[in-house]
């Protein structure tokens, strides 16, 4: 059976004191389980018993966007990486000669959480503590190759090697969960939860907006032809996920605007998004009207909502229009949330039904206006640092700007939100062992006594994720 072994970087210096309580209570929470709530792992994946990671470049370059836009900033092209225009019939791929020029330029993730997450994953999964360089290039990817082809590097037992409890997937709202139906009706113990993602439906502003529209029609058997149609569209398909057992609702909006459209107005809009008329005034008053409307299912159907905010999605038109969407052009932009959030809150803020978790790419606006609203509204919990953020010094300035106000139990852990499974791990080694180093300071500066370290140490590690995402003891 496979083992995981210790990863290359570990952050602690043993001759310092700090550092030698914070690697204490590291492996205390490290003992602990992984949650993982919100990611992006593909479910088939676990659907197959005998499925098979088909090589070192599909594994780690190809689906991370992380690592393609690094590579791109460095005058690569996204045809070199084994990326190809989506009308075009795709070329065979050079794994091997798309991971040499991986390992060529290498030396662009010094210092970053990529190259960090990367360098932990091959000393964690595979053994290998050599930095990938262009001379050692192919002696890596071949001892990555072993690896894949023993029996042992199946994702389900993989799913147990990294001792996870849960791991929730991200599914499109018009899913069918195909791949979820299969991992349930086979037997296997692994706990794969999907979770019901809004976007493509609610977004009415996006081109192809009425073909998910129609997806969703055709997946509830249901006609959509007005707006009420479609809210009962969304609760139907919200009712099929929980099912199958989704514990969370997910939807990314550039802007946290909420207001309430009467059902005349919402059906005016919903109209003119299906003629393909609407402005960009109109579709920001649905997508607000939206959120609240998404509350308010929350609220009835216990699903926890998740809200992120301050993406600007695809922000560069020829490699959205050319190579599609997630290739690493979306940016982080400023976000308001006090004045945004407050037609929703003024009606669901105290609602203890609902539980709506907050995301942000604007670490500004944490210590400015998260916290406060997570430490006074019984509704809010919020999220870890997220996306450009979950890194060494991101971790730390959460840490430091949202704790002391808004509390560490209205805080809900971490989550991975990767594509690249055998990341996990390593991504939740680093959130341990930043949790750790920031319990170890508030200790050595008399703020926290050893026992509440530790004790605080297994939330952030492993059970405020399992309490803020309500998943069953």
């Amino acid at each position: 059976m496979m083992i995981l072994h210790k990863p290359k970087i570990t952050l602690f210096d043993l001759t310092n004191p700090q550092h030698k309580t914070a690697a204490e209570l590291f492996n205390e929470g490290n003992a602990l389980p992984i949650i993982s709530p919100h990611g992006h792992i593909n479910p088939w994946l676990f659907a197959d018993e005998n499925a098979r990671f088909t090589d070192p470049a599909s594994l780690f370059i190809i689906p991370d966007h992380y690592v393609v836009r690094m590579l791109v900033s460095h005058g690569l092209t996204f045809d070199q990486l084994g990326i190809f225009p989506q009308e075009s019939d795709p070329s065979p791929r050079d794994p091997r000669a798309i991971w040499q020029l991986f390992c060529d330029h290498f030396f662009a993730f010094d210092g970053t959480p990529t190259g960090m997450w990367i360098e932990n994953a091959l000393a964690m999964v595979f053994g290998i503590d050599d930095k990938p360089t262009t001379q050692n290039a192919m002696e890596i990817y071949d001892l990555i190759q072993e690896a894949l082809d023993q029996p042992g590097m199946t994702p389900r037992q993989l799913y147990h090697t990294f001792n996870i409890e849960v791991l929730c997937t991200t599914d499109d709202a018009s899913d069918r969960l195909g791949a979820h139906r299969v991992i349930r009706s086979s037997g296997w113990k692994g706990n794969i939860k999907p979770t019901f993602r809004v976007d493509n439906v609610v977004h009415i502003e996006h081109q192809g907006w009425q073909n998910h529209i129609h997806k969703l029609s055709q997946v509830c058997q249901r006609d959509i032809y007005n707006y009420a149609n479609f809210v009962q569209a969304i609760e139907d398909q919200r009712a099929y996920f929980k099912s199958m057992g989704a514990v969370a609702t997910d939807l990314s909006v550039r802007s946290p605007f909420t207001c309430r459209l009467s059902p005349r107005d919402a059906d005016q809009i919903f109209q003119k998004g299906m003629k393909g008329t609407i402005d960009e005034g109109e579709a920001d008053r649905f997508i607000g009207n939206m959120v609240i409307e998404l509350a308010r299912m929350s609220a009835e159907d216990g699903l926890v909502m998740q809200l992120r905010a301050g993406p600007y999605r695809n922000y560069a038109p020829f490699v959205f229009e050319t190579y599609g969407a997630d290739r690493g052009f979306d940016i982080p932009v400023r976000v308001e949330w006090v004045r945004n959030l407050k037609p929703l809150l003024n009606e669901f803020g105290f609602d203890r039904r609902l539980k709506m978790i907050l995301f942000t790419l604007d670490e500004s606006s944490y210590a400015r206006e998260l916290a406060p609203l997570a430490g006074a509204f019984p509704t809010i919990k919020l999220g870890p640092p997220w996306w450009f953020y979950d890194s060494p010094n991101g971790m730390m300035r959460y840490f430091d700007g949202v704790m002391e106000t808004a509390g560490i139990d209205n805080t809900v852990g971490f989550n991975d939100d990767t594509s690249a499974f055998l990341s996990i791990p390593a991504r939740h080694d680093l959130w341990r062992r930043m949790s750790a180093s920031w319990l170890a300071k508030l200790f050595h500066q008399g703020q926290i006594d050893r026992e509440t370290a530790g004790k605080r140490m297994a939330d952030l590690s492993y059970h405020l994720a399992k309490r803020g995402y309500e998943f069953e003891v």
